[in-house]
């Protein structure tokens, strides 16, 4: 497919090189899809050659920098701080799981950092890269084990 570029949503605190649990800005960066996410009862299965797998109800991610488990997925009940993947709106309906901090997690440097599906309007993100559902569906089919999204400052 070669290089795409699309419109999106970024994080409200716009574009960062210094990425901060909780800061609400989108990381500046080359990071690779690793895996994606979809709610089964929302949608069919995204066509892709990544990985695949449906989300349940006890899905979620680690986003305390002070667990063993930062940025990685957890099964609910979870007591440390985390995220719920299965959410009442439509964000996480597709979710793209992007290689931001992850080998290794440094603690404090961002979690959760995922390509999913934008608000209506695009809105802004607590950080992550979000696109319509049908671009979502669009992009996927063409992204394979060691694509790259990459967030530029332009």
């Amino acid at each position: 497919m070669g290089a795409v570029t699309f419109a999106c949503a970024l994080g409200r605190s716009g574009l960062t090189h210094t990425k901060r649990e909780g800061d609400g800005a989108t990381p500046i960066g080359r990071f690779e899809l690793l895996n994606v996410y979809y709610r089964a009862d929302r949608g069919a299965c995204p066509v892709t050659y990544l990985p695949v797998s449906p989300l349940s109800q006890s899905d979620g991610w680690c986003d305390s920098p002070e667990d063993a488990l930062y940025n990685r997925p957890v099964d609910l009940p979870f007591e440390p701080s985390h995220e719920k993947m299965w959410r009442d709106d439509r964000l996480y309906d597709i979710v793209v799981v992007l290689d931001c901090n992850m080998y290794p997690a440094v603690k404090g440097e961002g979690s959760a950092i995922f390509f999913h599906v934008a608000r209506e309007g695009f809105l802004p993100t607590e950080g992550c890269v979000a696109v319509y559902p049908e671009v979502m569906r669009e992009i996927l089919k063409e992204m394979a084990p060691g694509d790259m999204l990459e967030v530029c400052a332009e």
